[in-house]
């Protein structure tokens, strides 16, 4: 079972299959995905006890390795956001947003599709999203006359992440098969949606999705019901990834792949907001 979000699915830390513990599913007698030898998973009974956490990969992560590092990226993108929101001048706006946007976007592309997370890069996507939200929120708190609106998207991102965390837990979801397959078709669908619209809008043609209208309020909660439906993948994929003994250095996938999430939860929020409070 695989995650919608590309991020977690690009590593089976987080998608074992075929009912294989990961890492140390490897057929009898052959080593295992990370060179553990026969029989041996991430503190498995034939590993001796001063080889099993030698290093970052043969240490299997742990909450606190994702919730540290998580918590690190996310500090990253809103000092960026709160620097890009007071120093960035007028003048620089909309190039700040529009580079802040595609060079966040291209790392995303590049940190997705790599074998390896790398904090490096990791940190310059989360500078480049924090700019992108820094300019944008501030442009959206100038059109509704209130900079609060911004703290009131950020306590709605966490509250909503919090209740969507535990009714995962507490109401034991059970994310299926058929779900994910749900949740990933109409999260691709969406993004295709607004790709087109970005195309359209190089050519001057305004659809309103991304607008603050009526189609621009039912889009920003689609998006924000998909971000909710990603969140709960996401955290079972990060559970699965614990239990079946991921190496610690995968924490740092698992805090880009809620990063996202979370930031696209925040946007639309955010939108949400200020569609229903209206411009000045």
């Amino acid at each position: 079972m695989q995650s919608s979000n590309p991020v977690l699915n690009r590593s089976s830390a987080f998608a074992p299959g075929q009912g294989q513990a990961y890492p140390g599913a490897a057929p009898y007698g052959q080593p295992g995905p990370y060179g553990q030898q026969p029989g041996q998973g991430y503190g498995g009974p034939g590993m001796p006890p001063q080889q099993q956490y030698q290093s970052a990969d043969s240490r299997p992560m742990t909450l606190d390795d994702v919730i540290v590092k998580t918590a690190l990226t996310l500090g990253v993108v809103v000092a960026a956001a709160a620097v890009a929101w007071a120093a960035i001048p007028t003048s620089l706006v909309t190039p700040a947003f529009l580079a802040g946007a595609l060079v966040g976007f291209a790392l995303a592309m590049v940190l997705s599709f790599s074998r390896r997370v790398n904090p490096v890069l990791l940190m310059a996507y989360a500078v480049a999203e924090g700019v992108f939200l820094g300019i944008g929120s501030k442009f959206i708190a100038n059109w509704v006359g209130d900079p609060g609106i911004v703290v009131q998207a950020i306590l709605a991102t966490m509250v909503t992440a919090g209740l969507t965390l535990a009714t995962y837990k507490y109401f034991n979801i059970k994310v299926t098969a058929r779900f994910t397959r749900m949740v990933m078709v109409a999260t691709m669908g969406f993004a295709g949606v607004l790709l087109i619209n970005f195309v359209l809008s190089l050519f001057g043609v305004g659809t309103g999705i991304t607008g603050m209208g009526p189609l621009g309020l039912l889009f920003a909660a689609l998006g924000a019901g998909l971000a909710v439906f990603n969140l709960i993948l996401d955290f079972d994929m990060i559970e699965q990834g614990i239990k079946h003994g991921a190496p610690q250095n995968e924490a740092w996938r698992a805090a880009f792949g809620l990063t996202v999430t979370l930031v696209w939860l925040y946007w639309n929020l955010l939108r949400i907001l200020a569609i229903l409070r209206g411009g000045d």
